[in-house]
């Protein structure tokens, strides 16, 4: 990267400080969607105005090449001294937030600020692209008053403040000292504390006159995220991406996808799971300021270029905290021995998100696996490239197959209470994929339940032997092809089919409940059969057999639904093989079609 400041001192147009009045704010009343926001907080309905300096954004095409003479500095450097040289200002009016390279782009974020203090809502962004400048926003302003950098009042009185106009609680996070930019022009000096508001559900970031100790402004850091992304009732890109709003569901991740204890992140790190690739650092970061996530997947590119690394970062993080929330509807929470890294006092250990590595540095094709380690130690989601087509394609920008890996921590964590170590036998890994093969199709079956095929985009084919279906001449698998199975994975086809017969028969019986996803109480037999799932891993045995697994699906509609389901449950399993009499006797699996007396 070269450096900047001869160039810019030669070839910009002198923007001076007086020309950042042009941007300052409006005393006008009129509504602006583009630079304000009206909240209306808690039952009293309270009104809080969030401001934003209106900001220029310009783009510079193939970008402003830079002499190759000049000497390359660091990001930061190069940063500033752009925004000192472009708006004229003095270098000590200008602070460096942080930036980042990924591959041929680097990304700068800066902020203006006075005396030391920055400013919370004056700010400026640069990317560069092999050296040269492509794009540079900024907010910066010219106040027309501004507040001294010594606060008048204390940091306890300002939180007390925050408290009473919410309605809240302060959440402990680290505060604060910045400077505001009001509606007026002024520049006020406040204290940045966090809030949980009234109903529990969203976290304001609030602004505090450190002059007066009045609320000046919030931001509501648990609303308005947007991800451009396959949504989890697809399975494949050719299906067509969304651009989804808000899809966290609170009542599952109740301080939103983007919290940590160290604050709300704006990239595909938060509380459920990090999504990077290669390095836990190297995560997608926001598009656009409000936490949008809006980058596109071509799949005529390699996966590997910048911009589909950054949807399949995103389509990952948003897949797999997306199943947190349904599976935690269903019982997979805290207490039973969940992915996250704030448990909120409900139980469990916490510590241990997912960590989602995508084309993971191990370099494996046409594959992908997770890491179960015990609760209180992150799960490792490893994901890998496809190499039969060209260009290659990502099996984490294929959603069944990111749930399946996901699927593991799920069976992993809830058989043997947490230990992640009772999935060990062959019988039992077995199992393990077919669970997962069978969570990955649960979320794409619409009211009309298909065949289902695995892997079919990222493996040019289904990867599995037979489609799931009912039709047994499409699928001949039953409880004695356990013996002639070679891996696990053949095991495991045996035992998702089984339990797509189950899910059909549940479904005819009780129909399709289109909720299922957000409303665990709707009565559809789509709904019923994931309670059963859920249920039974909770009280299987450790290592347990096809028969095992059988009984505690079946002892769990007792304990569910007492008993209402029993006879479709094992004339379900019968129809496979799996009847009363199905046993394992030495090295073969003897089918059985009985079901108990009255049934």
């Amino acid at each position: 990267m070269a450096a900047l400041k001869g160039f810019l001192a030669t070839v910009y147009l002198a923007v001076v400080y007086a020309s950042l009045a042009s941007a300052a704010p409006s005393q006008s009343s009129v509504q602006n969607f583009s630079t304000r926001y009206v909240h209306k907080i808690g039952k009293r309905n309270l009104e809080v105005v969030s401001y934003s300096p209106a900001g220029k954004f310009e783009t510079f095409e193939g970008g402003l090449a830079l002499p190759s003479s000049f000497v390359p500095r660091s990001l930061e450097e190069e940063a500033i001294t752009f925004v000192q040289e472009r708006l004229q200002l003095p270098k000590e009016s200008i602070a460096y937030n942080n930036g980042y390279t990924s591959g041929d782009m680097s990304f700068a974020y800066l902020r203006q600020q006075h005396e030391g203090v920055k400013f919370a809502n004056s700010v400026a962004n640069i990317a560069i692209k092999d050296g040269n400048v492509v794009t540079f926003g900024n907010s910066f302003v010219k106040p027309t008053t501004i507040a001294s950098s010594t606060a008048a009042v204390s940091l306890e009185d300002a939180i007390a403040s925050a408290e009473e106009s919410l309605n809240g609680k302060h959440t402990g996070l680290p505060s604060t000292i910045e400077y505001l930019v009001l509606e007026d022009g002024s520049a006020a000096l406040a204290h940045v504390v966090y809030i949980d508001g009234e109903e529990a559900t969203t976290t304001y970031k609030a602004f505090v006159d450190a002059a007066t100790g009045t609320l000046l402004s919030v931001l509501n850091l648990g609303s308005h995220a947007s991800y451009h992304v396959l949504p989890i009732t697809k399975q494949y890109p050719t299906q067509g991406f969304e651009l989804l709003k808000d899809p966290q569901d609170l009542s599952a991740s109740p301080k939103g996808w983007h919290y940590t204890s160290s604050g709300i992140t704006n990239s595909t790190s938060g509380n459920n799971v990090d999504a990077y690739i290669n390095s836990s650092t190297n995560l997608a970061v926001q598009s656009a300021s409000g936490l949008v996530f809006n980058y596109k997947y071509s799949s005529t590119s390699a996966p590997t270029t910048q911009a589909n690394q950054n949807a399949v970062r995103t389509n990952v993080f948003y897949v797999i905290n997306s199943a947190h929330d349904v599976w935690y509807k269903y019982g997979f929470d805290e207490k039973a021995y969940n992915f996250q890294r704030d448990n909120f006092g409900k139980g469990g250990l916490g510590g241990d998100p997912v960590f989602a590595s995508i084309q993971d540095p191990l370099g494996f094709t046409n594959n992908a696996m997770f890491t179960t380690f015990p609760e209180g130690m992150p799960g490792l989601m490893r994901m890998f490239l496809w190499d039969v087509t060209t260009p290659m394609r990502d099996g984490a920008m294929e959603n069944d197959i990111v749930v399946h890996e996901y699927g593991h921590g799920l069976t992993s964590r809830l058989t043997g209470g947490g230990s992640a170590s009772c999935l060990g036998s062959t019988e039992a890994r077995g199992l393990g994929e077919g669970w997962s093969d069978t969570l990955a199709a649960w979320f794409t079956q619409g009211a009309t339940m298909n065949d289902y095929e695995l892997g079919v985009w990222a493996g040019g084919v289904n990867i599995r032997r037979y489609p799931h279906t009912t039709d047994a001449k499409k699928n001949p698998l039953r409880y004695r092809n356990i013996a002639d199975s070679e891996s696990e994975h053949d095991i495991g086809e045996v035992w998702a089919n089984t339990l797509h017969n189950v899910h059909f028969k549940l479904r005819e019986k009780h129909g399709y409940s289109a909720d299922a996803r957000t409303n665990p109480a709707s009565t559809g037999g789509n709904t019923v059969f994931l309670h059963l799932l859920i249920d039974s891993l909770k009280i299987q045995p450790c290592d347990p057999t096809f028969v095992n697994a059988r009984d505690a699906i079946i002892q769990a509609d007792v304990n569910r639904y007492k008993g209402a389901n029993k006879c479709l449950l094992w004339k379900a399993f019968a129809s496979r093989g799996m009847g009363t009499g199905a046993k394992q006797s030495g090295a073969n699996y003897v089918d059985s079609t009985a079901v108990p007396a009255g049934c």
